[in-house]
């Protein structure tokens, strides 16, 4: 014979057969205890007792069916439940009244019972109703371990049958989690925890240093001080990761945190609150690579650069690499009238179109597969698409690969990006505006000085006599981007090392892609002509600290569990970045994170001279002539050894 299984409606209607019984139970004791127990004067007889009992039961059931009390899920019950319950027992109470006085009129002879009764038994009867679902409430959200909660654990099951049962060995079978803070943010998180059958944690305490709340519990879980926290304490809690719900917090208090949190050999994840965008979702997620700069990150975009945007047809070059595709991302969010993605690589291009897709099925989003060194094929998509505004992300970044392979990276940079600037103007785009880095600032390499001289492009080119409106932003490494040390650092640790750094002493400017992205588009819709903007990155980040914290954030110890080795500096490699030509010349903007810096143009002779060096150079293919060629073209180019020694 099989074993009948109850559907989820069958389920919920025995769940509320066994509410509705014990309701029953309850007003049947109430009612004997106040209208039985203490009768009226004069007497009531017992017929007229079973009379009155009966319809108060009828009126008040009724009431809280009106009021859906029934159908209530009461083990996510808030206050909004328990209105509706006073309110329906409010309804039962005055059509008990009506039917009374119906009664009496027909001359039934039933008998009257006093207003204060029938108010107290109201009360008395709603109390120990609410009373009942407040102790399953409890029971089902309280932490299994004491000896109390076992025992309200069993009689939940012993009511409601399995699912108590399941609900209690899930709990204990569940990763258990501190969390860092006993606020408003960190409480949210335990009580969804608690609540959420699915979830794979569980708290196990909270850890605040609000003396008020240690030594207490919340949702019965204790509540430990930060300076009593050690290993033995969060091992006998069985605590396996910690979680940080304190979203206001400096970033040299999330730099303390971390470091004093990572020594215990838990892993560390950070509890996002959520905001309107992420309504019902819980924003739990490992401590990410973003929260190693340990500052907040920076939101730029305003409504006056969604404005600038919205309605035009934007051309992305290299709009399936890393900036790429999230420019295509902060632009979808500005309703453009459609989205260009213009790349040699396919697969970059088709993943973020079917993510627009799948994302904003409505929006316009169109591919093309084509080199912007190709002249011919880049004129098409411009003759087709007729664009409003060019967004130039092409380009070859990574540099010890472009010093091997000098000839391509002019090719493809230099002249990839004359084409696109010329075209620009042949087709009277409105707005071009170039991707550039701080390696393009006194470069060392053959990428930053091919950069160099894409800004020298777009700068000519802003005089020249057109209806184009020109400028370039420059900013520095930008996190988790195709080539970029982060994902490098990951591997390594994730096949056990070593991680591997060019130099100890080596620091880099750090921003998140998002971040980026943002100052392009900001930049690029506040641009008058020429500019060359630059962010405020902050302080700058040293390369070692960072393959330090990834290690301990893989909850592992540098120098014991994973090494870090030093290899030496590769080709082209300075030992620090600049971000600005001359810094004299800084110029402000109405966004206090984004400076100008405006360099002289050359004329367009001084710069088809230039081109006319390194197209020559190009055409030879020899890596060492293409490389002289562009230390002709950029005077700033010099070698690295001129840079490092000014480093002790």
């Amino acid at each position: 014979m099989k074993k009948q299984i109850l559907t989820t409606e069958e389920h919920f209607s025995t769940n509320r057969l066994v509410l509705f019984l014990l309701d029953f139970i309850i007003y049947l004791t109430t009612s004997v205890m106040l209208v039985v127990v203490h009768n009226e004067t004069p007497a009531l007889t017992v017929w007229q007792m079973a009379f009155h009992i009966l319809l108060f039961g009828i009126t008040s059931f009724i009431g809280r069916l009106i009021m859906l009390v029934y159908k209530q899920i009461w083990r996510y019950g808030g206050i909004q439940t328990y209105i509706r319950m006073v309110i329906g027992d409010a309804i039962g109470f005055v059509l008990f009244f009506a039917a009374e006085k119906c009664f009496s009129l027909t001359g039934a002879g039933v008998g009257r019972v006093s207003g204060v009764k029938c108010l107290t038994l109201v009360c008395v009867n709603l109390l120990l109703s609410m009373t009942m679902r407040m102790f399953y409430r409890y029971a089902y959200k309280t932490n299994g371990n004491s000896l109390f909660s076992k025992t309200l654990q069993w009689l939940l099951c012993a009511f409601i049958g399995s699912d108590a049962k399941k609900k209690g060995v899930a709990d204990l079978e569940k990763i258990k989690v501190a969390i860092v803070g006993a606020g408003r943010v960190g409480t949210s998180l335990a009580e969804e925890l608690i609540a959420n059958e699915k979830s794979a944690y569980y708290p196990a305490c909270f850890i605040d240093i609000d003396k008020e709340k240690m030594g207490r519990i919340i949702f019965d879980i204790p509540v430990i001080g930060e300076e009593s926290v050690n290993t033995d304490k969060l091992s006998d809690l069985g605590v396996q990761e910690i979680i940080f719900a304190i979203p206001k917090v400096t970033k040299e208090k999330k730099k303390e945190l971390y470091d004093h949190y990572s020594r215990f050999g838990c892993a560390i994840k950070a509890y996002d609150y959520p905001v309107m965008k992420t309504a019902g979702k819980l924003q739990l997620r490992p401590f990410e690579i973003e929260d190693l700069l340990f500052r907040k990150p920076i939101v730029i975009v305003d409504d006056e650069t969604k404005d600038f945007y919205s309605g035009k047809t934007i051309l992305i070059t290299g709009g399936g690499g890393s900036i790429g595709s999230e420019i295509c991302r902060q632009l979808s969010a500005m309703n453009p009238r459609r989205l260009v993605i213009l790349d040699i690589a396919e697969n970059g291009a088709y993943d973020i179109q079917q993510e627009m897709r799948i994302k904003i099925p409505y929006l316009d989003v169109k591919v093309e597969i084509c080199s912007i060194t190709n002249r011919s094929g880049l004129e098409r998509v411009f003759e087709e698409y007729r664009p409003h505004i060019v967004v130039m992300a092409a380009a070859h970044k990574h540099v010890p690969l472009m010093e091997k392979n000098c000839v391509e990276a002019v090719a493809n940079n230099v002249f990839g990006t004359l084409n696109t600037v010329e075209l620009a103007e042949k087709y009277k785009v409105q707005r071009v505006i170039m991707v550039s880095t701080d390696k393009a600032v006194n470069p060392t390499n053959i990428m930053g000085a091919t950069k160099r001289m894409c800004e020298m492009i777009v700068r000519t080119h802003s005089e020249s006599d057109t209806e184009t409106t020109f400028s370039a932003t420059r900013f520095g490494n930008v996190l988790g981007s195709a080539g970029s040390v982060i994902p490098l650092f990951k591997k390594q640790i994730e096949n056990g090392g070593p991680v591997t750094i060019t130099d100890k002493r080596i620091i880099r400017y750090f921003m998140t892609i998002p971040e980026a992205s943002q100052l392009v588009l900001e930049s690029g819709a506040m641009a008058k002509n020429g500019e060359l903007f630059v962010l405020d990155m902050g302080e700058p980040v040293k390369i070692y600290e960072l393959a330090e914290n990834m290690i301990k954030m893989s909850g592992m110890e540098p120098g014991e569990d994973i090494e870090i080795r030093e290899i030496g500096l590769r080709p082209g490699e300075k030992l620090y970045e600049e971000l600005l030509v001359k810094s004299e010349t800084l110029g402000k903007t109405k966004n206090t994170l984004i400076f100008t810096e405006r360099d002289c143009a050359l004329s367009i002779d001084e710069l088809e001279e230039k081109l006319s060096v390194l197209r020559e150079a190009v055409e030879t293919g020899n890596d060492e002539t293409v490389r002289a060629a562009m230390k002709k073209a950029v005077d700033t180019y010099v070698d690295p050894d001129e840079i490092n020694r000014r480093v002790s």
